[in-house]
């Protein structure tokens, strides 16, 4: 798995999801502490089911995006210092 943010590469190691998740694929992780998960979470799911996508995975990422809005601390997340 590839992440848009270096810092997010060891959450997810690619060892983990076996061979489903090529190492080179791009990926992009959402966390709930950010101020628009909720919202980013939703835009996919309309999105997805614009195309046709599985009803229940719209109703799965769409009850995830109420959790994330219900996540208590938020913040504009921003990209890592560099060290």
């Amino acid at each position: 798995m590839l992440h848009a943010r270096p810092d997010y590469q060891p959450i997810q190691p690619s060892i983990a999801w076996g061979p489903d998740i090529p190492e080179d694929e791009p990926v992009f992780l959402i966390r709930g502490k950010d101020q628009v998960s909720g919202d980013a979470v939703r835009a996919w799911a309309d999105l997805a089911e614009a195309a046709g996508a599985d009803p229940a995975i719209l109703k799965a990422a769409r009850d995830h995006a109420s959790l994330m809005d219900a996540w208590p601390k938020k913040k504009i997340l921003d990209m890592p210092n560099e060290r």
